[in-house]
């Protein structure tokens, strides 16, 4: 059974919401990022430990920003599914997603066993390839 009409309004609801609270948490890291130059953070004098606050500062800010991206574009992605009525149904599988992983994660694309075996299929290795 797919998700009925009061299901799919909630949670096309909650996408607007969270994409509203996204778009101005985008625009703070944006500026965030514009007040707070490298060479600042790293101070006058550079040394190493400055140095790497400087770099931690600086990939976490955009680590958020990252973050912030996908999760806007899933959510967007969402609410092109929700108007072409395609939302709720697992991309790999057909399957319909429930209710309750959707308002978890009202950007899922996947079923939770299909986002189980893309995430082991596509992980990205890190550290040394050699």
């Amino acid at each position: 059974m797919g998700l009925t009409r009061e299901q799919k309004d909630v949670l096309r609801k909650e996408i607007e919401q969270r994409l509203k609270v996204l778009a101005g948490e985008l625009r703070g890291d944006a500026e965030r990022v514009e007040q707070e130059p490298y060479g600042e953070l790293a101070g006058a004098t550079h040394d190493t430990g400055d140095e790497s606050v400087a770099d931690l500062v600086a990939d976490l800010g955009q680590a958020e920003l990252t973050r912030d991206l996908v999760e806007q574009r899933e959510l967007q992605a969402a609410a092109r599914r929700i108007a072409e009525d395609s939302y709720g149904v697992c991309a790999d599988c057909g399957v319909d997603i429930p209710f309750t992983r959707l308002q978890a994660n009202p950007g899922a694309l996947r079923c939770q066993p299909c986002q189980g075996r893309h995430e082991k299929t596509h992980v990205q290795k890190t550290g040394p390839s050699l």
